[in-house]
């Protein structure tokens, strides 16, 4: 790790990793990846390294946390407001991978076995409530 840098965020994919990236820089902030090469030669290894770290300076971390706290965890719809579970009402909703369709299934193991990228699968809705899925 560099002197006197500081993990603020992990990520799962790269990609993810780059946005915020941008967000702090365009910020005036100085920003560093770490294990982002790793996670795109092979993305199933990102919860073996633990992600995509970010990390900030020292004097920047409290900055650069507020900044983050204003982006929502949570899935928003077309009109940019939070989704809703349709079973409790809350808004603390993300999306989700979902395997219990056979295609879905059938694409993830032949990625598996190809160490591929999974090709297809379906998208659902998953409330941190209630754990409903939609």
């Amino acid at each position: 790790m560099k002197e006197g840098f500081r993990l603020v965020r992990s990520y799962q994919y790269s990609s993810e990793a780059q946005i915020f990236f941008g967000k702090l820089e365009s910020e005036g902030i100085e920003v560093y990846l770490r294990d982002n090469h790793i996670v795109d030669s092979n993305p199933i290894w990102s919860n073996a390294v633990g992600g995509v770290k970010l990390f900030v300076r020292e004097e920047d971390f409290k900055k650069a946390s507020e900044i983050l706290s204003t982006v929502s965890q949570y899935s928003l719809d077309e009109k940019n407001d939070l989704i809703q579970c349709p079973n409790c009402g809350a808004e603390k909703v993300e999306m989700i991978t979902s395997l219990r369709d056979t295609k879905s299934l059938v694409a993830f193991i032949f990625s598996l076995l190809f160490v591929l990228m999974p090709f297809y699968s379906k998208y659902r809705y998953q409330c941190d409530c209630c754990k409903t899925e939609f």
